[in-house]
Formats: structure tokens, sequence, C-alpha cells
């Protein structure tokens, strides 16, 4: 009879084998994890992406599908790949999941959404079939790398990031409902301001208000327009000149005739005075 302590370490063995077994199974599924980091590997070959979530039922009954699926991945030449929405929410705004499960297929870059059987054979059909080239490809502009879907999946992000320190306020630091409201309402208003501030510094050095620009002397080559006013001025004035000094030079004619005049009474007058004298 064997004693009691070599048999210890078979039953050990025994039970980490059953305990394990399930993780193994997990390890060797086929199916490849698609996270906010990684989703540029779908923009090269050929894949079926499913989006789910692991409290959805109706994601729970696809799994055993979708993972008999991905077993023919290797023969279809696709990559078969799914997406945890509640750890990912970048792919979820990426994508715009809006229900649970949502499947797409993606051939170099161009992405369709799967609306028909979820069986697998139904995969499989579509795949090898080429049933995908029947429905129509997702516009550039709301393709997952495009600038409007980056955006959403940031602002999901944005939403996942603010929800955990909600959660981190009320349940680690322990303050009230009403108190991590405050704190975001306070860090919206900050940022806010800073966000203004860092707006107009910008706008001032990019476009300088007019006030603060030194005001250029008019002059006939930068302001042809401004210039005609004074081209009349100018004008006016060199009329007015000119009248005035025909005016000037009448004025010392008239006044060198009558010198003139006087000159000759005068010389006419002298011999009768000095006639009469005599």
């Amino acid at each position: 009879m064997a004693p009691p302590g070599s048999l210890v370490v078979p039953v050990a063995v025994l039970v980490l084998l059953l305990w394990g077994a399930p993780w193994t199974d997990g390890r060797r599924s086929d199916v490849r994890i698609i996270t906010d980091e990684s989703w540029k590997e779908l923009l090269e070959g050929e894949w079926m992406i499913e989006f789910y979530a692991p409290w959805c039922p109706a994601c729970q009954n696809l799994q055993p599908e979708w993972e008999s699926f991905a077993e023919w991945g290797e023969d279809l030449e696709i990559n078969v790949a799914k997406v945890d929405v509640t750890q990912q929410p970048g792919m979820s705004g990426r994508f715009i999941i809006t229900a649970l499960p949502t499947i797409y297929h993606c051939k170099d870059g161009e992405f369709r959404r799967y609306q028909g059987p979820r069986t697998k054979k139904d995969f499989i059909n579509f795949v090898s079939e080429k049933e995908w080239k029947s429905i129509e490809p997702v516009s550039s502009w709301f393709g997952p790398s495009s600038i409007l879907m980056s955006g959403m999946s940031a602002l999901f992000q944005l939403s996942m990031w603010i929800r955990t320190c909600h959660n981190y306020f009320i349940e680690d630091l322990g303050l009230p409902v009403w108190g991590s409201y405050i704190v975001f309402a306070l860090a919206t208003l900050l940022s806010g301001l800073l966000l203004g501030l860092c707006m107009i510094f910008l706008a001032d050095f990019l476009c300088p208000s007019k006030r603060r620009r030194p005001q250029p002397y008019p002059s006939k080559k930068l302001f042809p327009e401004s210039s005609q006013p004074l081209k009349k001025m100018e004008e006016d004035q060199e009329a007015d000149e000119e009248d005035v000094s025909e005016e000037e030079a009448e004025r010392k004619e008239g006044t060198n005739k009558d010198f003139a005049q006087n000159a000759v009474r005068q010389r006419s007058v002298a011999p009768s005075l000095a006639a009469e004298k005599s």
C-alpha cells in the first residue's frame, strides 16, 4: 500500500490541471484580441471583428460560434478577432458601436458591417464566397482612420477616464456624489479659462491688434487714393498762388504807371514854376 504522502503530489497536479483547463482553452483560442493601441493591424489583410461586452447575453451566446469560426481562419486566410468595448472605449467610439454584438468585415482597410445570420456556417460562406462584395463599404469620412472617428475615439476615452475618476473619488476617497461633481465643475472651469487664454495669446500673436501698429506717414506711393485729395489741395494752392502773383504783378504795374505819371507831372510843373519865379 502506498504511503498517504505519495498521493499528495499526483492529486495536486490533477487539481491544477482541472482548474487550469478553461485557461488553457482561452490561450489556445484562435481569436485575436484587438485594443485601442493595436487597432491599426486591421488596416492590412482580411479580418472579421466582433465587438462584444462580457455582460451581454447575446454576446455570450455568440462566443461558441465565433470560436469555432476562428478555427477556420487559417484555411480561409482571414484573421478572426474580437474587441471588448468595456475595456477598449476608444474602439467603441472609432466604430460607433450602438448595438451588441456588432460584427465588421475588413479587407485592406475597407470596412463593411456584417448583418447576416450569426452561425459558423454563415460566417464561412460570407468569407469563402466573398459575399462581402455586395455590401457598401463605410465611407472614408466615417472610417476608423478618419479624423472624425479619431476625435470620437478620443472623446469616448475621455468619458471613460472621467467615469474612472468619479468612481475613484466616491469609492476610494469617500467623497459624496455632489463633491465629485463640484471637483469636475471646477476642473472644467479652470481648463476652459486656460484654453481661452491660450487662444487669446495665439490670436494676438498671429493677428496683432491694429491699435498697436505704428501709423505710417501718408505718402503718394503708399496711398494713391488718399493722395488724390492732397493733389487737389496742392493744385488749388498753386492756382491761388498764381492768382495772387498775377494780382501783385498788376498792382506793381499800376504803381509803376502812377509813379511814372507823377514823375512826368513833376517834370512838367517844375519848368513852369521856374518861369514864374523868373
